[in-house]
């Protein structure tokens, strides 16, 4: 029997390998991961690139796989791009009212898309497994479930985030973001959680959400229907946001800073600058979740 198996080079490995950001100063005591300088413009190319290449290794993902996922739009991106890398066909589930720009970068990359209803983020994973389910060439990234998904941020994003706050000599800072999966707030608060640095004073986590219901709200990329990986008992501060103040947010930092950010971003942004106006003593590191290029028609 002919072997199956995915044999990665090691241009593709580094390809595959998610950067180190650099940490953006906002303004005041506010600093921003920029994220949106990851390869394909988001966060979501950590745990999608890492949870591919640990797939192959683990001999999930073969070069007759076809890889799966439900998204907003991001995790969409982030693995058509792996999916062309690799030569491997990508089908991407989501709801018909998610940006159009995000939908041709994943047809870009040569990804097929399956659209459900608007803002059914419900149908959209019940697709996602239906097709997991019915061929066993399928593989999925299962970012809404994947715990994975909150250790690569406890792994990487954390540290990454208290090594630049530390070479700015800045030992305290409470993080605040949005929380799609919940992965990337989930693994920051353990990263700070697990150095036990005198965590409620050096540190604080804080989720940013939309002051509009999960049906009306337009600050994609959060808020998507459900907590799913964001444990509610340990991160239980919340700032709600505007949509259109996050939009604001977004046009107004690409006129201060030359960066175009994403509306979840401007959420974010707007959030620090709340949490800062209260604690005007703290530092505040929050999350440039991805590029606004993708986000024109809507901006």
């Amino acid at each position: 029997m002919k072997d199956s198996r995915y044999e990665l080079t090691n241009e593709l490995r580094e390809l595959l390998t998610p950067v180190h950001t650099p940490l953006v100063h906002v303004e005041g005591n506010i600093y921003a991961k920029a994220e949106n300088c990851q390869k394909t413009g988001s966060v979501k190319d950590r745990f999608v690139f890492l949870e591919v290449l640990r797939a192959i290794e683990a001999g999930e993902i073969r070069k007759d796989s076809v890889l799966v996922e439900a998204t907003s739009g991001n995790t969409g991106i982030s693995l058509s791009a792996a999916g062309a890398m690799l030569g491997l066909p990508v089908k991407i589930v989501m709801p018909e009212n998610m940006s159009q720009e995000r939908k041709d970068m994943m047809h870009r990359f040569g990804a097929e898309i399956i659209e459900v209803g608007p803002s059914d983020f419900t149908a959209a994973i019940e697709k996602r497994n239906e097709l997991v389910a019915s061929d066993d060439s399928f593989w999925s990234p299962m970012q809404f479930e994947n715990d994975y998904n909150c250790q690569v941020h406890q792994d990487l994003t954390g540290p990454e985030i208290h090594e630049d706050m530390k070479e700015k000599n800045l030992l305290q800072w409470d993080f605040i973001s949005g929380a799609g999966t919940g992965g990337t707030l989930m693994g920051i608060y353990r990263y700070i959680d697990q150095r036990c640095t005198t965590y409620g004073k050096l540190h604080e986590v804080v989720q940013v959400a939309p002051l509009e219901d999960a049906q009306s709200h337009g600050i994609q990329g959060i808020n998507d229907g459900a907590d799913f990986l964001l444990n509610k008992q340990e991160v239980t501060n919340a700032f709600q946001i505007r949509t259109q103040d996050a939009i604001e947010e977004a046009r107004r930092f690409a006129k201060t800073h030359g960066m175009l950010i994403g509306i979840s971003a401007g959420a974010n942004i707007a959030a620090a600058r709340l949490h800062s106006a209260l604690n005007p003593t703290r530092n505040v590191v929050t999350l440039l979740c991805d590029r606004g290029e993708r986000y024109f028609s809507i901006l």
